[in-house]
């Protein structure tokens, strides 16, 4: 069985005792003893997929580059299959070859998760785009793993149906990375996360299995959950070639109210506030800082609609009276603005105007692009604790940093800490981290909240799991993928290779 090594080390380290253990987790693992590629691959690969085994340089330096443009690899092989059988073929040869193989969707991720990190084969799931079933009783729907989640939700709008998630990558991201990652966004106040959404996956594993456990069915408890193994493993265990997910109708009434406090503690009183008295119709409660706002201004000049405030809130009501929902919100409003925890808002009912009041949270990290290197944490927190992080960050970095601002989902604790620079700074970067994730582990909360760990955070996975669990997951990865080939360098720690 593998085993962490390290592992007294580690926990030594996490306990504040000690802060130089973690300070090669940055850098660039070295290569692992798979095969290189060779005509014959590229051959067979050609054979197989029909004008969808990629050699092209310029098409394959997109895939190369994550979304942040911070991880360059150095594949020279995308294969673009349509169908599972397609997929089980590829793994069958790659794990027989030890050719490694790095999966990629939509490529929106943040962590590094989602492109090569040496020469490992592309796997793309951009052409598996079909919609298989989607039941109207029900509200489930199946469909291929390369599913655009926006073009998915504007299939199931026609239908009177959503999905159950949202993010700011909508128009990029694939179901299938979603599910790989599993991905949270703003939606998951109300329908939770994709481990109660999603009903069933289609898996192919290393060796090309193919595991079939697409469902339609709400309720089956015989024996394991297969399905959750593979539920925010990146593409670790196997690549997820289908899903089958709970879909809940269309709100007929919308609401967006956009509102100023003067400190993160009426924040939290107005969440508070807005459970009590918004209760069913509650479906989103987001936060931005005042310095979010000032990039969304300088960068992308976009319009504060309301006073200046040193923090902001996005709620959104969802439900199936209009006349009710809005007699709702009203109250609550009045509340928050006769107590004082609220200083200005506007409210949005229309359409254009929601998306725009929901632009000033979706596009901070477009803004943040804009502003210079920029480092991220996703960290989910006590949520009492969500701004103290971002002040004491603050505190610690001094001069250090061009920029530290703080956004992201009340309703779930998760903050999402950004600090930005000129340019790349390793100096700045050592007075992050491990800072970050010590400060993290001391309130007991976790290094990743829903970015997964990819690339960047795989060595810190210890500040947020026990050595035990640790283990355990490099034992699954053995059984499922023993030759390791599918996204190395991704996910678990280096000291399980």
């Amino acid at each position: 069985p593998l085993r962490p090594r390290r592992t007294t080390l580690l926990l030594y380290h996490l306990r504040g005792r000690g802060r130089g253990v973690h300070s090669g987790a940055r850098n660039t693992p070295a290569r692992l003893p798979f095969s290189h590629i060779i005509e014959e691959d590229v051959a067979f690969f050609t054979r197989l997929l029909a004008g969808r085994a990629v050699t092209d340089p310029d098409v394959l330096a997109a895939c190369n580059t994550d979304w942040l443009k911070s991880v360059q690899g150095k594949s020279e092989l995308l294969l673009r299959p349509q169908t599972t059988e397609e997929v089980s073929q590829i793994l069958r040869y790659c794990n027989e070859r030890n050719l490694a193989v790095s999966p990629q969707g939509g490529n929106t991720g943040l962590v590094g998760g989602s492109v090569p990190v040496f020469d490992e084969i592309i796997l793309s799931t951009a052409l598996m785009n079909k919609v298989l079933t989607f039941n109207t009783v029900s509200g489930i729907l199946t469909c291929q793993a390369g599913c655009v989640l926006e073009s998915l939700s504007q299939y199931l709008e026609e239908l009177d149906f959503i999905m159950p998630l949202d993010l700011g990558a909508k128009g990029s991201c694939h179901i299938g990375g979603n599910v790989a990652t599993n991905a949270g966004g703003l939606r998951l106040l109300r329908y939770g996360s994709l481990r109660g959404t999603v009903l069933g996956l289609e898996v192919v594993l290393a060796d090309g299995r193919v595991l079939n456990c697409l469902s339609d069915l709400r309720k089956d408890n015989t024996g394991y959950d297969l399905k959750q193994l593979f539920i925010g493993s990146e593409g670790t265990l196997g690549v997820i070639t289908a899903v089958s997910i709970l879909c809940p109708r269309k709100p007929k009434s919308v609401n967006v109210a956009f509102l100023g406090c003067l400190t993160f503690q009426n924040l939290l009183e107005t969440f508070q506030c807005s459970r009590g008295m918004l209760g069913e119709i509650l479906s989103a409660f987001e936060f931005l800082d005042a310095a979010c706002m000032k990039l969304l201004e300088r960068h992308l000049q976009l319009t504060n609609p309301i006073t200046e405030s040193p923090f902001y809130i996005v709620i959104e009501t969802a439900g199936s009276n209009a006349t009710h929902d809005e007699e709702k919100l009203h109250k609550f409003l009045e509340e928050v603005m006769t107590s004082s925890l609220v200083t200005d808002g506007t409210v949005a009912t229309e359409e254009t105007k929601i998306k725009a009041l929901w632009s000033l949270r979706e596009r901070i990290t477009e803004a943040l692009t804009h502003d210079g290197f920029t480092y991220k944490y996703d960290i989910s927190l006590p949520v009492e604790k969500i701004y103290q992080l971002v002040n004491d960050m603050r505190d610690h970095l001094g001069n250090k940093a061009k920029n530290v601002v703080g956004y992201g989902h009340v309703g779930d604790g998760n903050l999402h800490l950004n600090i930005t620079s000129p340019s790349k700074d390793p100096s700045l970067l050592a007075a992050i981290e491990p800072y970050v994730y010590e400060w993290t582990s001391s309130v007991q909360g976790s290094i990743s909240a829903e970015h997964g760990l990819g690339l960047k955070k795989r060595n810190y996975i210890y500040y947020s799991k026990p050595s035990e669990a640790v283990a355990l997951m490099g034992n699954i990865k053995a059984i499922l993928d023993p030759r390791g080939i599918l996204n190395p360098y991704k996910t678990l720690p280096d000291d399980l290779h």
